[in-house]
C-alpha cells in the first residue's frame, strides 16, 4: 500500500529533502513529495473481504483520510 499526502496539502519533508538536493547539485528536481510504504498480508481467500479489510484498514489507521490518499494493489500468496 502507498500512502501520500494529497496534492493540494503541504509536504513539508518533501519540500525539506528538496532543499537538500539543490544544495547537493541537484538542481533540476522539483516536486518532491514523501509517502509511505506499507506492507502486510491478510489472511483471506474471498477477494470481496480483501478487498474491504484492507480499504477499512487504510482509512481507519494507516491514513489520514482529511491529508491523505491510499492506493494498493495485492497478489494471492500460495500457501505451500
Amino acid at each position: 500500500m502507498i500512502v501520500k499526502r494529497r496534492p493540494k496539502i503541504l509536504d513539508p519533508q518533501g519540500k525539506a529533502v528538496e532543499q537538500g538536493a539543490k544544495l547537493l547539485g541537484f538542481n533540476n528536481v522539483s516536486g518532491t513529495r514523501i509517502g509511505k510504504y506499507i506492507e502486510f498480508f491478510v489472511n483471506s481467500n474471498d477477494v470481496n473481504t480483501v478487498e474491504k479489510e484492507i480499504e477499512e484498514y487504510a482509512e481507519k489507521l494507516l491514513s489520514n483520510p482529511i491529508m491523505e490518499d491510499f492506493e494498493y494493489s495485492y497478489k494471492k500468496v500460495d500457501e505451500t
